[in-house]
């Protein structure tokens, strides 16, 4: 009977202790927690009150998720005590809106700092609404609307006939939607980590269709985007309507669905919503798209 030489037993032994360690690591990162602060604050359009709960429910169907919640005022903004240690977050979820009070100069900075330096951020609906003269918060955004938003912001982007994306900088103002109704997305990017394993095309709402969105537009990748119907007050054209933006070696996903409790619940908007803060948080995404998409429901 052959045996095997010392060094060919070292290295075999070697070789199997690398790959269960190598095995060990992967399991542990599949189970690293992802620490998400949720930030929001009196604006005057959206109940931040009633969508706060909703989203940190959602993000709590996911072990992996550690959710906190950090409410600004009016006061705390004005005299500088509002101050959250996003140090401490691997990602800030903006579930903020129209009229929302400017963050203190010192807080802002931090959270430039925060982006910069690697960090990662979602923005819900009308967190695209809010902070207009905010230069550095709009370009992690990318794109707008209302609070005085015109060309001096930045241009239109949308995706025309051809599928080409447009920079389009005619004056006008930025931010409008027609009534609430359902539409349908189209996924222009399908390789994005994101958008892997979702259909070419899926329903969502009724919700607020956001079209004439404009700002920097820097560093935008359009996932998908939604026609805007001219019947329903829109513009004739295939508005974004999730996107991705980097700011420095930050992560931002940016979603104009959700306005209120009953939109957050769809399925298309719970998917895209996981999906999206884990690879803001982590720059992959493991959380598989449902059998049911986007059928199923959030109760």
């Amino acid at each position: 009977m052959k045996r095997s030489s010392p060094a060919l037993t070292i290295a075999l032994i070697a070789s199997l202790s690398t790959s269960i360690a190598s095995l060990s690591t992967c399991s542990l990162r599949a189970e690293e927690t992802i620490k998400v602060l949720i930030t929001d604050g009196p604006q005057k359009a959206h109940n931040h009150q009633e969508t706060t709960p909703v989203l940190k429910q959602i993000l709590n169907t996911d072990s992996r998720f550690e959710v906190d919640h950090s409410r600004s005022t009016k006061e705390g903004c004005e005299d500088g005590s509002y101050r959250p240690d996003f140090s401490k977050y691997d990602v800030v979820v903006m579930n903020e809106g129209f009229g929302a009070a400017d963050w203190p100069a010192a807080t802002q900075k931090a959270f430039e700092e925060y982006m910069a330096s690697g960090g990662g951020m979602v923005a819900i609906h009308a967190a695209n609404n809010c902070w207009p003269n905010w230069v550095e918060y709009n370009k992690m955004t990318g794109l707008g609307g209302w609070g005085g938003r015109n060309e001096k912001s930045g241009p239109y982007l949308y995706i025309d006939a051809e599928g080409k994306v447009v920079r389009d900088t005619s004056n006008g103002r930025g931010g409008a939607h027609g009534p609430q109704h359902e539409f349908e997305l189209v996924v222009r990017n399908p390789q994005h980590p994101i958008m892997q394993g979702l259909p070419p095309k899926f329903k969502h709402g009724p919700d607020e269709l956001y079209d004439k969105l404009r700002g920097p537009a820097e560093n935008v990748t359009i996932l998908a985007t939604a026609f805007s119907s001219k019947e329903r007050r829109g513009t004739g054209r295939h508005e974004p309507a999730l996107m991705v933006v980097s700011y420095g070696k930050g992560r931002i996903f940016h979603s104009i669905l959700g306005h209120h409790v009953t939109q957050i619940k769809e399925g298309s908007f719970v998917t895209t919503f996981l999906r999206g803060t884990e690879w803001a948080a982590t720059g992959k995404v493991t959380i598989p798209v449902p059998e049911d998409f986007p059928n199923q429901k959030f109760e």
